[in-house]
């Protein structure tokens, strides 16, 4: 099977070395910018390098289109209308937001479309192909497309889950709550401990085994069960001396707010008495 990656970004670069050695191994490597093209193809170790995403198209069988959001729908458009038989084409793009619906203009012209998301992170470019294993592949789109899709999954070591097209713009701020989200409230965290004296790497690795330690605990007993710290305990009086102590930073006093909210709705899932959560709700819709 011909493989071709459109965008020599983070996650095509990433996809297209762990595809190294398989049967889908990448042919080539399209961007508009040759340089770029050319860097990925050195980190994925296979095929050529091209500007020419039409001349990309024409010599595979399988396409990624590895884009970011706002730019995926105006070279979908574009590259579907070059001179390029699509007929027994397959065509994934890799966004989370976007459904294979964007796709279409491809699906007219006789290729088989679907959406391919990895529930993961990609930092940095050309990551080892052990950043796929175990992790999740959302698919969904045309049935011959899911099924070689699904395939595609399992030689990377990772497990398929279907979703529906409407679902998923939820799905990708779920992704964006825990990832991206997560990384923020670390943020947020490691800037109140510095106020509190500590310099920013010490504060980063304070709360790094911490953060780990829930995600483990979490994997372990699941979320509400995971759950700790003053809100699953009722303890109103930490919590008002909280926003008290958050009241001249007002982005985290508002997050930690917010969130108590919802770990106090958890809280209540988890047992803690109706008379708490009153108390705690009050005070902290009025904090």
């Amino acid at each position: 099977m011909r493989t071709a990656i459109i965008g020599g970004g983070r996650l095509g670069t990433t996809l297209g070395r762990a595809l190294a050695g398989t049967k889908y191994a990448v042919r080539i490597v399209s961007d508009r910018n040759l340089g770029l093209a050319s860097r990925s193809r050195g980190l994925i170790g296979t095929g050529r390098a091209t500007a020419d995403n039409a001349q990309a198209a024409r010599e595979a069988d399988i396409l990624f289109l590895c884009l970011p959001d706002d730019i995926l729908e105006k070279e979908t458009g574009r590259l579907a209308q070059s001179r390029v038989d699509w007929r027994g084409k397959i065509i994934f793009h890799c966004s989370g937001f976007y459904s294979s619906q964007i796709l279409r203009p491809f699906r007219r012209r006789g290729a088989s479309v679907a959406s391919f998301h990895p529930a993961q992170s990609f930092p940095r470019k050309g990551m080892p192909s052990s950043v796929f294993r175990g992790i999740f592949i959302t698919l969904e789109g045309d049935p011959q497309a899911c099924r070689l899709g699904r395939k595609i999954i399992l030689k990377l070591g990772a497990h398929p889950a279907s979703l529906g097209p409407r679902a998923k713009p939820l799905y990708h701020a779920a992704c964006c709550l825990a990832s991206n989200h997560n990384l923020v409230l670390l943020f947020l965290a490691a800037e109140l401990l510095e106020k509190a004296g500590l310099s920013r790497k010490r504060a980063e690795q304070v709360l790094l085994p911490l953060a780990l330690g829930t995600l483990h605990h979490v994997k372990k007993f699941g979320t509400v069960k995971a759950l700790t710290g003053p809100v699953v305990r009722g303890d109103a009086t930490t919590v008002a001396r909280h926003l008290q102590a958050l009241r001249p930073f007002r982005g985290c006093r508002t997050a930690y707010r917010v969130l108590s909210q919802e770990a106090l709705r958890m809280a209540g899932q988890a047992g803690l008495p109706a008379s708490k959560v009153k108390t705690l709700n009050r005070l902290l819709r009025g904090g």
